[in-house]
């Protein structure tokens, strides 16, 4: 993660002082669950809440502790100690380290969650209100990047929408997946720790209970968890490539919104970059490169061992972070988002009909010509129009082989764009609903 592709309150849930505010309430509240079961004094767990509780970790003393016993829970508990005082010592009894990490880990990709979530939404609202100014504005539809069929502008952001709703049900599920809590103890057998303070933990933490742990919560919830963003972070750039071939020169349909003052380029000043949409493909491979690893983590020896603590110190971070600052760059992409009608139905136009190609080749068929000759027929004049500008309805009419099976007078009704945008409501509804 660096500074240039963050935003604060994302940064905050991975700062140290988080985590260990983190790391102290996991403790304290099994502390507290244990007092209620009678196996420590209730006025130790209070002297922990009220010390501890009042209390801003020092980072950097635990830093110098942990220099010294090379071991971030034990120098976390040792800063602690010198807190609290003396009713310390009931502190992380039955527990061990990977009962706080997991835990507290759980709770930060939780909350990450969160706000990304919060991202969706304001992306989602962008696309909806986008789609629907943009319903009737009609467009050429590109297959392999060359002219197909008419569609709507609308229907592109619609798409759009409609995959990132599905984005949005896919984190809510992988949220939901990773908010487990594990208060088990060594290899997860629970032999000096009841069962009952996880569940106490879990339910004062927003978790729930990890149904069995080794001494590690499972990664494969950690994989399914990073493999959701890597999907949001394709639809990201799914989305960030069609703007940025919009914005080319010869295309020109649409544009990244250029605010007074801003310059493309230090070399030629007529420049308008599409470096939004640029950057968020770059960071949508950052994101799914954090993928593989999440994956690789799944992996462990036996009950547990470290290879996955390394990993994820940089990639909870990165990946949460990058995402976030992605998705709202791409929502204030498409809020501003300038575009141009004019230009799409001049670009619509340039190929003089040729995308009424199919209604003209199935009414052939439907008058009794093989589906072969009928397309052999149709691309015949489609080429003249390719090759030589022809006008493709010109040439159609005039071809006595085409009006013997439609007259000119159907053939004309045939370029009508309004055919090939007629289910456009229908769509809509589909994706947002009948209202």
């Amino acid at each position: 993660m660096i500074p240039r592709y963050a935003r604060p309150e994302m940064v905050a849930i991975w700062s140290p002082e988080t985590k260990f505010r983190i790391w102290f309430e996991i403790e304290a509240h099994a502390l507290s669950a244990m007092a209620e079961m009678g196996r420590v004094p209730k006025e130790a767990a209070e002297k922990v809440w009220e010390k501890g509780g009042a209390a801003t970790f020092d980072v950097e003393r635990i830093d110098e502790i942990e220099r010294e016993v090379k071991h971030d829970v034990i120098a976390f508990l040792t800063h602690l100690s010198e807190i609290v005082g003396p009713e310390a010592r009931f502190v992380h009894q039955g527990m061990t380290s990977s009962d706080v990490l997991d835990t507290c880990l759980s709770v930060q990709l939780a909350r990450a969650a969160d706000l990304l979530l919060a991202d969706l939404d304001r992306l989602l609202e962008a696309l909806k209100t986008r789609a629907y100014e943009h319903k009737d504005t009609p467009t050429i539809g590109r297959s392999h990047g060359i002219h197909a069929e008419p569609t709507t502008f609308g229907l592109k952001l619609a798409q759009a929408y409609a995959e990132f709703a599905r984005n949005r049900e896919r984190l809510v599920a992988a949220r939901a997946e990773i908010a487990t809590c594990a208060i088990s103890g060594a290899v997860g057998t629970f032999a000096n720790i009841d069962p009952k303070v996880e569940e106490y933990v879990a339910e004062k933490m927003g978790l729930k209970p990890e149904p069995v742990s080794t001494q590690v919560i499972p990664r494969d919830r950690h994989a399914a968890f990073f493999a959701t963003l890597a999907v949001i972070a394709s639809s990201m750039e799914r989305l960030a490539t069609e703007i940025r071939h919009l914005q080319r020169t010869e295309v020109l349909e649409a544009e990244e919104y250029f605010s007074p003052g801003q310059k493309g380029s230090s070399a030629m000043p007529h420049k308008r970059n599409p470096v939004l949409s640029e950057n968020l493909t770059g960071l949508a491979r950052m994101v799914r490169s954090y993928a593989l690893p999440a994956m690789e983590n799944v992996a462990l020896w036996h009950e547990r061992d470290i290879s996955h603590s390394s990993v994820e110190r940089m990639i909870g971070p990165d990946a949460t972070i990058t995402l976030d600052f992605a998705l709202a760059r791409l929502a204030g992409t498409i809020e501003k988002l300038v575009v141009y009608p004019e230009r799409m139905q001049q670009n619509l136009d340039k190929l003089a009909g040729l995308h009424n190609s199919q209604r003209v080749m199935l009414a052939l068929t439907q008058a009794g010509m093989s589906r072969e000759d009928s397309y052999r027929l149709v691309q015949k004049h489609a080429m003249k129009t390719w090759e030589r500008g022809a006008d493709f309805l010109s040439e159609l009419k005039a071809d006595p082989e085409v009006t013997q099976k439609i007259p000119v007078s159907e053939l004309e009704a045939m370029f009508d764009l309004g055919y090939h945008t007629k289910h456009v409501d229908t769509i809509f509804a589909r994706v947002f609903g009948a209202s």
